[in-house]
């Protein structure tokens, strides 16, 4: 099994931010998995299906970005899932936009949707895919260029991004995170 969280926040005023793009690669991944969002439990959307004979889960916290640990620590006490198995996408302002980047372990890296999970699952050991946002210009405050809107010159990128975003976690169903990573980050130029 892989349980696969994309974090950002509810509600239709963030949707469409830049904060919100581990909920649009779920939404994507759903799509193409023929995944529907049927359950609200654990303070959190949730989706089941089969991909390639194995169990995926996906999980969109429902908490707000800051306190997404809270669902996914309370989904993994109730069905014991493996730390291992975790996949969190999530949105990252050091990627450039159109890339992404993913990492077996590590720090928060100053993002409170991951700082929340290590939090309250205790680890710092578990997989990450970072949608790359770029970071804004010196005029502009972080906080508020995470929850903008992406505007209509870089739509196009985003879609290109959560395809590849998909392509990625498509791969993390047939191999190691390890292999995937090293083929996914190689396409960055890492």
């Amino acid at each position: 099994m892989k349980w696969i969280v994309g974090l950002g926040n509810p509600g239709s005023r963030y949707a469409d931010t830049r904060h919100n793009v581990g909920f649009m690669a779920l939404d994507r991944l759903a799509e193409r998995w023929g995944i529907s969002f049927q359950q609200n439990r654990f303070n959190a959307r949730l989706g089941e299906g089969t991909v390639n004979g194995e169990k995926a889960v996906l999980l969109q916290p429902q908490t707000f970005m800051n306190l997404s640990g809270e669902s996914v620590a309370a989904y993994r006490g109730f069905f014991k899932a493996q730390t291992e198995d975790l996949i969190v996408v999530y949105d990252d302002l050091d990627t450039p936009l159109g890339q992404i980047r993913l990492r077996l372990k590590g720090s928060a890296g100053g993002h409170n949707g991951i700082k929340s999970i290590i939090q309250h699952i205790g680890s710092q050991e578990f997989n990450r895919i970072r949608i790359g946002i770029s970071r804004p210009g010196p005029d502009w405050d972080i906080a508020n260029y995470v929850l903008s809107p992406f505007p209509k010159s870089e739509r196009e990128t985003l879609k290109q991004v959560l395809e590849l975003t998909c392509d990625a976690l498509e791969q993390t169903m047939k191999d190691p995170f390890e292999k995937v990573m090293a083929k996914f980050n190689a396409r960055a130029g890492e």
